[in-house]
């Protein structure tokens, strides 16, 4: 009797790739597709509508304010890779570059949205009394607002390096966290937008810590703290 070899089960044949990109495509148009019902949904249910903001309120003045403070921060944040051969000082100037970059265009971004210009009106006016304009700041030495470095600090500082650069990099950069921690503890309080509301409460959050921190490193190089503004 001749024993007939029993054949092994052939493997189910793999998907074409073109079956792949189809199933691909198909599961990114249905994430889209949920994605957009639930958008909707919360639209029907009145979540995220928000009066939009006039140019004279606090969420309109905030955004405006903030972002050229932080637009400063960034910019002197940015002389550290050049300017310092300090890890600790360059790690945190990467921080606060990335950090403030992405919030300074969330503000921005915002502004655009509600149709508002970028830009214009007296800096702080929108704090209320006591607030408007430089808050007792001296206007004279050409800083913007509270906090912010003169052209001539930002020349100053561009002309330094290595530890005295450090120095003078953490001096200007605490009494710039200093200055706009007002501002944002502010309009935390006084917002009517939640999303500028918690955007706010974050900065004063991260900078007042971050104050500490540069506190810290100053003492640890020798330097001491420039004025509060």
């Amino acid at each position: 009797m001749t024993a007939t070899a029993v054949r092994p089960e052939q493997d189910a044949p793999a998907p074409a790739p073109r079956g792949r990109a189809l199933r691909a495509v198909l599961l990114a148009v249905i994430a889209v597709a949920l994605v957009a019902l639930g958008g909707g949904l919360a639209v029907g249910l009145g979540i995220g509508r928000q009066p939009v903001p006039t140019a004279d309120s606090v969420d309109a003045g905030f955004s405006r304010d903030m972002a050229v403070h932080h637009r400063q921060g960034v910019e002197m944040a940015n002389l550290a890779p050049e300017r310092s051969s300090d890890p600790e000082v360059r790690q945190l100037a990467f921080d606060i570059s990335a950090t403030q970059t992405n919030q300074a265009g969330r503000m921005e971004g915002w502004l655009s949205l509600w149709g508002l210009p970028r830009s214009g009106g007296d800096h702080m006016a929108w704090m209320g009394g006591g607030h408007t304009g430089h808050s007792g700041h001296d206007a004279s030495d050409g800083a913007v607002m509270p906090g912010m470095a003169t052209e001539a600090e930002l020349a100053q500082l561009r002309s330094l390096s290595g530890p005295a650069f450090d120095v003078e990099f953490l001096r200007l950069m605490i009494r710039h966290h200093q200055g706009g921690f007002d501002m944002a503890e502010y309009a935390a309080e006084n917002a009517d937008v939640p999303a500028v509301r918690t955007l706010a409460e974050s900065i004063a959050d991260t900078q007042s810590a971050e104050t500490g921190t540069m506190g810290d490193m100053l003492a640890a190089r020798g330097g001491t703290p420039l004025p509060e503004p």
